[in-house]
Formats: structure tokens, C-alpha cells, sequence
């Protein structure tokens, strides 16, 4: 695939943005990327319970929420034999194309899911000009409609080319709620990996900027705590009840006085709180949704237990009680140099790249970590690249977009790096 590819590469990322479905809820988005798989006739292709651990999945919506989301890919005319391999929320695909000789075996991870959020209808976001925003209440407000897009672009340019060993190309799910990587990884199918590729367009750099390896990864931690007290008539028998809402807002003042570390950064935050029915009720019930992070995965954990000492404590000092669960999870990671290495050569001479950096931090998490541990773990190296795009809003807002022309960039620069790794492999 080239750059006069655009149109189609246009076409194929449109469509994935017109229908964003959020984590493990992404049955239309599979189906899309099998349909092009079975069109590019991929040599090994695996789908939803095939290419994940179940029992590893983290951040998954309850029953009645994935009915929705699988009714209406039902009811947009998707196929019901793979509806049925893909229920209960097991989203995803694995492809692999095997070269015509011997080599590495290199893996290209794609995230595929959207986030709960509204996308802009003002009439100068351009999705919004050219009529296709989001028709589904959620948007692909975080890149991963291009990520699909230019991971089906590689498989299609490599499908037609000479190149040695395998290529695995991970379309995971679930990457928003930090949940998916954790259940590919658990899967086996990166056991045999020797390079891992992990992409993300945008995070700030400009069309025609290639990242060759971002880190500054922050560890993550998702919680969930559910607080149970006992309801009361507010007015007439205060006494009587053991007030959640109390135990809750207390819980979220005393989260944000964990003392930070000196060994490195630590964020907490309490992102969704709430309880409780009536204002003339001493309210039984309330919860928070949060995370803490940390520079290191052991600066991440400090966090975690001290977050639940505190919402223990919480819970016992207004006579309620709280289960606490974790909803997603990602370590930190660092980048190898000696793969970071090739994909700042390649980028450097790529039609379209005018600006190479070697590295730049992130700021933030991915679920990518885990995947790039595991790798690592078993002997390989792994490196997370980022294409640059221009885009108007910020991550995750509601005028969010991606620059098109970096679409046929992000196919350039990854194909020919998975070529080139084949070639230097001994």
C-alpha cells in the first residue's frame, strides 16, 4: 500500500469512526476488521474468545449493557454466527501473514475501542462537515478508528510483499478502561514473539512528526469502591442510619492527602463519585470510580494500598461498609533501544516525515505496557511509536480528529519496518 492509497485508507477510517463502540462492546468494529481480513486473505485469523484469556479481562460492562451494543451491530446487518463467537464481550482479532522465508516473528498491536463520550455537532468539526460523526453516542475521541485503519493498511502492503518470518497484528479491545492488553497477553499468542510494535497517532506531534519510541509510561490502577450503609428517615431518625454518602465524600477528601513519593511521580483521582436517592433520605448506598498512578509500577502500587487503606477507613468510620475491586490495570514499560534504533532509520527516510524523534514521555498510561513486558519477559524487544497527526481538539474531547494524510504515513513507516526486521534478523 502507498500514499496513493489515501482514499481507501480515507474510506476504511471513516467508517470505523461513524460507528466508535466502547471497551469490550465492540462487536460491529470486529466484525468490520474481520471483513477486511477475510477480504486481504490473511494466513491465520482469530476472533473474540480465540485471541483472549476470559478470566483476565478487566473493566468488563455488565449483561444488559452488551446486549445493547450486540442488538444494535445486530440490527446494522452483522453477521449472527460471529455475533455469537463475540458474545459476552469477547471483542478482538488476531491476523497473521506468514513471508516467504524464514525470520522473526513481529507483532503490531491496534487498539479498536471508543469512549463513552459525545462527539461535537458544531458544524466546523469536520467529521460533523463531511457526515460522518459518530452515530452511536460514542466516539473515537482517542486515534484508535486510525489505528485499526493503518493495521489493516500494513497487513494489506505486507500481504503483497516478499518479506521473511511472520507478522501477528492485534486489533485489541478494551484499551480505554486499561483492561485488554492484560487478556492478549495472557493468551499465548505473544509467546512466540520476538518484536512488538505498539502505535499510537497524535499525543501532540504534528503530521509528518514520527515518535520512535515514546515512554514515560505511568502505571495505572482503576478501583472501584462500593459503599452499604443503612437508610434513615433524614428528618425524623437521623440517628438511625449509617450514612454511604458520608463515608464516601470523606474517602474522596483523604485519597487526594496520600503523600506523593520522593522516588517519582504519583496522581490519584477520584473521576465519577456518587449516591444516595433522595434528599429527605440518610442515603445507603455510594460509590467512587478512580485511579492512582505512579512513575514506576511499584510507585503505582504504593498508591493502590494506601487508596484502599483509605477507603477502609472511611467505610468504618461512618459504620458502613465497602467492597473495593479493580477495573483496570497496566504497568510501566520502557522501550528497547536497539528497536527504537530501526524505527528512527525507517522513519527518517519515509515519504511524508519530516521530523524524527527518538523519544518523547508520555505523561500518561497505556495497556500496551502489559504486552511489551511480556514480550520482554520471554527474551524479545518491543517499542511504542507514535505517528504524528494534526488534530483540533485535544485526546479524548469532543472535537477530537485525526489529519488524514498521516494515515498512509503510519502504513509506510510500520511496513517497512516489520520488512526491515526481517531482513537484519539473523
Amino acid at each position: 500500500m502507498n500514499h496513493l492509497d489515501r482514499d481507501r485508507l480515507v474510506s476504511l477510517r471513516r467508517a470505523f469512526h461513524r460507528h466508535p463502540e466502547p471497551a469490550w462492546r465492540e462487536f460491529r468494529t470486529t466484525a468490520r476488521v474481520v471483513d477486511e481480513l477475510e477480504r486481504i486473505d490473511v494466513d491465520e485469523l482469530l476472533v473474540g474468545p480465540d485471541v483472549l484469556d476470559a478470566d483476565a479481562r478487566m473493566g468488563l460492562p455488565d449483561d444488559a449493557d452488551l446486549a445493547v451494543w450486540r442488538d444494535r451491530a445486530r440490527d446494522t446487518g452483522v453477521d449472527p454466527d460471529l455475533l455469537d463467537r463475540l458474545a459476552g464481550g469477547n471483542t478482538g482479532a488476531i491476523a497473521a501473514l506468514d513471508g516467504e522465508r524464514d525470520g522473526p516473528t513481529v507483532a503490531l498491536r491496534v487498539d479498536i475501542d471508543g469512549l463513552p463520550r459525545a462527539e461535537s455537532a458544531d458544524p466546523d468539526h469536520h467529521p460533523a462537515a463531511e457526515g460522518f460523526r459518530s452515530e452511536t453516542g460514542a466516539m473515537h475521541a482517542c486515534g484508535h478508528d486510525a489505528h485499526a485503519t493503518i493495521g489493516l493498511g500494513v497487513l494489506e502492503t505486507l500481504a503483497d510483499r516478499d518479506f521473511a518470518g511472520r507478522l501477528k497484528v492485534l486489533f485489541q479491545p478494551a484499551e480505554e478502561v486499561v483492561g485488554g492488553a492484560a487478556p492478549m497477553a495472557e493468551s499465548g499468542h505473544l509467546d512466540d514473539v520476538d518484536y512488538l510494535l505498539a502505535l499510537h497517532i497524535g499525543l501532540d506531534h504534528p503530521t509528518g512528526e514520527v515518535v520512535a519510541g515514546v515512554g514515560g509510561f505511568l502505571a495505572v490502577s482503576h478501583f472501584h469502591a462500593e459503599f452499604e450503609g443503612e437508610p434513615a428517615h433524614a428528618g425524623g431518625h437521623p440517628a438511625e442510619g449509617c450514612n454511604a454518602v458520608q463515608a464516601m465524600a470523606t474517602a474522596v477528601q483523604n485519597l487526594y492527602a496520600i503523600p506523593r513519593h520522593e522516588d517519582g511521580a504519583t496522581r490519584v483521582n477520584a473521576g465519577d463519585v456518587g449516591g444516595g436517592t433522595a434528599a429527605n433520605i440518610v442515603p445507603e448506598q455510594a460509590y467512587i470510580e478512580g485511579e492512582v498512578r505512579g512513575e514506576s509500577t511499584d510507585l503505582m502500587e504504593y498508591m493502590r494500598e494506601r487508596a484502599d487503606r483509605v477507603l477502609d477507613s472511611a467505610a468504618v468510620m461512618h459504620d458502613c461498609e465497602v467492597e473495593i475491586g479493580t477495573s483496570g490495570q497496566a504497568p510501566s514499560a520502557e522501550n528497547d533501544p536497539e528497536l527504537v534504533d530501526v524505527v528512527e532509520a525507517i522513519a527518517g527516510r519515509t515519504e511524508g516525515v519530516d521530523s524524527v524523534l527518538r523519544h518523547d514521555d508520555l505523561g500518561g498510561s497505556e495497556d500496551a505496557t502489559y504486552l511489551m513486558r511480556h514480550v520482554q519477559d520471554r527474551g524479545g524487544k518491543a517499542a511504542f511509536v507514535c505517528v504524528g497527526t494534526d488534530h483540533p481538539g485535544g485526546h479524548h474531547t469532543a472535537t477530537f480528529d485525526v489529519d488524514e494524510d498521516s494515515l498512509p504515513i503510519g502504513v509506510a513507516v510500520l511496513s517497512e519496518t516489520i520488512t526491515h526486521l526481517g531482513r537484519e534478523a539473523p
